[in-house]
């Protein structure tokens, strides 16, 4: 199979890649194209998968392009993880909204927005590429945020595109591992939007363990969501939350955080990012060691102030390997072999969330075989969670409006409505400020 993953010079693509080499079923990757705008940073990323396939016998093939038609024709799988306007851009979008007092984190409030106006128009130029030149091809949509990119796609892809998030994966793993559980036996029963969403029950042969975690304060200070939202908050919600809600929950206190930190998360993996490859220009650079210390302090700094602010203090050890690429390389197993699986996933809702249309993306459990990804029935969300739920879902609608018809008018209601945003004159401000520095928001009118 060929594999084709665009932002093929990003830097988590050698976890994509080193989770393809383990794979030895019949059927699997044979052959990568890592498409990307960079040449030079394709070029260093190619170096430490070079590196990584070393002694592996019958690693898959890698290629380079710059060139979007190349890359697609004869693609089985694509994967989109692009990231328009670079780090720079993710600084910029925290700067402006830090600025006027409100949360700039790439997928959630204001910068979210910034970031999903931009993204839009290029991701859907791709979708209709892809159904152009590679209409049998599946897309696995990682492109910041998730959700919103992966509607957008869908609209021109349907069900052929899935978009995929680490976290869900990785909260069912610590919740599971806290209460003694193997993880691969556990079913999660997580409901919501990509970055918004809630384990309401994780059932082991039949039996919700939730109950017995939410009535042992301890227990729930055991483990980073525990020690993030605090084991009172958690019991009045009768739920545990994906970490971003933190930013809904805890917002004046994570907004100060940022607004008080030396770098924005934005800026730091710019500059940390910057360092590698720029050390990938020297020849004779280890780039698999290189890129492995690059990872290490990336993983270990993730939701920093949030966890400075909680006093939740370090990251697990368990949680500083990745996971997403299992959840693509799962994903790719069950559609191209028929290897039945379940996965919280992002696919269009098709009835399974009540509080929302049928074409909403949302992210819930999915039954996926070689027809692809099904979301499972899920029981309503509770009154705050759907709530919140829509009128997020809401927000993305007016960006995928903006993004289609170039109104400036119709953007600055996508920031006004947000639950994050506290006023129409910091909304239209926040617009001001954001197309003042990228050039991607110029065809708002």
């Amino acid at each position: 199979m060929r594999l084709t993953i665009l932002g093929g010079g990003g830097f988590r693509v050698p976890l994509v890649y080193g989770a393809l080499l383990g794979d030895r079923g019949a059927g699997r990757v044979t052959r990568v194209v890592l498409h990307d705008l960079d040449g030079s940073r394709l070029r260093a990323v190619a170096r430490v998968l070079h590196e990584q396939a070393a002694g592996v016998p019958d690693a898959p093939e890698v290629s380079v392009t710059t060139d979007l038609d190349e890359a697609l024709r004869g693609s089985d799988f694509v994967f989109c993880a692009i990231r328009v306007g670079g780090l720079q851009g993710r600084a910029d979008d925290e700067r402006v909204a830090l600025a006027e007092g409100v949360l700039g984190q790439e997928t959630v409030g204001a910068g979210g927005i910034a970031y999903g106006l931009r993204t839009v128009p290029v991701a859907a130029a791709i979708a209709r590429r892809v159904a152009r030149l590679a209409p049998e091809a599946w897309v696995i949509n990682f492109t910041n945020p998730a959700g919103l990119v992966t509607e957008a796609m869908s609209g021109h892809l349907g069900d052929r595109v899935v978009g995929i998030c680490d976290s869900p994966v990785g909260l069912g793993r610590r919740i599971a591992r806290v209460l003694g559980a193997d993880p691969r036996e556990a079913f999660v029963d997580y409901a919501g939007l990509n970055h918004l969403g809630w384990v309401r029950a994780l059932r082991v042969a039949g039996r919700d363990r939730l109950p017995e975690l939410l009535a042992d304060p301890d227990l729930l200070g055991s483990f980073e969501e525990g020690r993030l939202f605090g084991a009172s908050w958690l019991q009045s919600l009768g739920a545990i939350p994906n970490e971003y809600l933190h930013y809904y929950y805890f917002n004046r206190e994570t907004v100060r955080a940022y607004q008080e930190a030396e770098r924005t998360r934005g800026a730091f993996l710019r500059d940390q990012q910057a360092g590698f490859y720029e050390e990938m220009r020297d020849p004779d650079a280890r780039a698999l060691a290189a890129w492995d210390r690059t990872r290490a302090e990336r993983e270990a700094t993730y939701m920093a102030e949030n966890r400075r602010t909680a006093g939740a203090g370090a990251r697990e050890a368990e949680d500083l390997s990745g996971g997403y690429e299992k959840v693509a390389l799962a994903l790719m197993r069950a559609v191209a072999r028929d290897e039945r699986t379940t996965l919280v996933l992002n696919v269009r809702n098709r009835g399974t969330l009540s509080a929302l249309d049928g074409d909403a993306v949302v992210e819930v459990p999915c039954l996926v075989d070689a027809n692809g990804a099904h979301p499972i029935t899920a029981d309503p969300l509770p009154g705050h969670a759907a709530g919140l739920v829509r009128a997020v879902k809401s927000v993305e609608r007016d960006i995928l409006a903006a993004a289609a018809s170039g109104s400036r008018a119709t953007a600055v209601r996508a920031f006004a409505l947000h639950p994050l945003v506290d006023s129409v004159s910091v909304a239209r401000r926040l617009v001001e400020g954001y197309t003042a520095v990228h050039p991607g928001l110029a065809y708002l009118r």
